[in-house]
């Protein structure tokens, strides 16, 4: 069972003058070769976790995030628990939709907007300097995760990618990019209020504590390579232009035929994240600029202790003759509820001991 710690405890408020942070996260972000690397996974704080599932009991999703002191004990309890080396901020990135007045309630089967974007709802969204007082509860959040967790923890951030926000706006989920794709002309007018929301939400979680941030663009792999470059790389390219070296990208089912362009790989990016379809050797051949995250695949955290050891080791075993240079590792995708705990341990605890 998690301790909760408080905010004034010395434990986690580290040495006077010493920058917080943990040196192998830092270490694969400034692309420093390392024999171990870090260890952080998607939706490590969620409802596989019994932590969560007691926060959870108490409050709903929505106070979780929304109310920093609960979304940094969120964010904690992981840490604690599996001695990740990062934690990540708690929020949820629909966030920003709700700042531009879309609307946004969770509910039993998900997340819920007030209406669907399209052409006669476009004008209807809120102007950016109106939307961003909205979302400073989450630079809060930011200040409150990093005075909790261990000194010598990383803390990572977050935001939505813009087309996966624009499929949620259009279809009210992430699961319908052909319903965006029918009305793909909105997508540039939609993000001349997003962006330059994002830039600002962005620079907030990075004044306040984050030292990389995550651009999770769920829905971007369900697009073509065609559509990828033409539609959603532009808007990508003006996040990785403002913050150079600073955001990382993540989208699950994006292939080679995706992320093999200049605007990946030139540098720009701090790093990106793939799921488990990528082969991570190759993986590190292709992005030699920056930090790759990955790739594990995360349904095999359900199989058995036995099960899940032979698959780590035949894993890990072919990386110990690879440059794996910036590796942050992890999972393909996020955690998936049911997961057993003892197997997240047994993961953290054979990546560290193989990758020595």
């Amino acid at each position: 069972m998690i301790t909760t710690i408080n905010e004034t405890n010395p434990a986690a408020a580290g040495t006077a003058g010493e920058l917080p942070g943990n040196s192998r996260f830092q270490n694969a972000l400034s692309r420093i070769p390392q024999a171990t690397p870090p260890v952080w996974l998607m939706r490590q704080a969620g409802r596989y976790h019994r932590h969560y599932q007691d926060l959870r009991r108490q409050h709903s999703f929505m106070d979780l995030c929304k109310q920093p002191a609960l979304a940094a004990q969120v964010a904690l309890g992981p840490v604690l628990d599996f001695d990740f080396d990062a934690a990540i901020l708690f929020s949820d990135l629909l966030f920003p939709l709700e700042a531009l007045g879309i609307g946004l309630e969770y509910t039993d089967a998900g997340p819920r907007l007030a209406y669907n974007l399209d052409r006669n709802t476009l004008n209807r969204l809120r102007e950016v300097d109106e939307a961003f007082p909205n979302l400073l509860f989450q630079g809060e959040a930011m200040r409150h995760t990093r005075r909790l967790i261990p000194s010598d923890k990383s803390l990572i951030g977050f935001v939505g990618g813009p087309w996966t926000l624009f499929v949620y706006a259009v279809a009210g989920t992430h699961k319908n990019a052909g319903k965006a794709l029918e009305q793909i002309d909105l997508f540039p007018l939609f993000c001349e209020k997003l962006v330059p929301l994002l830039i600002q939400n962005i620079a907030l979680q990075l004044e306040n504590g984050a030292e990389v941030v995550m651009i999770f663009d769920t829905a971007a792999g369900e697009v073509s390579p065609g559509v990828f470059h033409a539609e959603v790389l532009p808007q990508l390219e003006r996040l990785s232009e403002r913050f150079p070296s600073r955001l990382g990208y993540y989208s699950k089912s994006t292939s080679r035929e995706h992320l093999d362009h200049r605007s990946i790989t030139d540098g720009k990016w701090a790093g990106v994240g793939i799921d488990h379809e990528w082969n991570l050797g190759e993986a590190f051949d292709l992005f030699p600029n920056g930090f790759i995250q990955g790739n594990f695949d995360q349904k095999l955290l359900l199989t058995s202790a036995d099960e899940l050891k032979r698959n780590l080791d035949a894993f890990l075993n072919p990386l110990l003759k690879h440059d794996r240079t910036g590796w942050v590792c992890g999972l393909g995708h996020g955690v998936l509820p049911g997961t057993p705990e003892e197997n997240v341990r047994l993961f953290v605890k054979t990546v560290r001991e193989v990758m020595q």
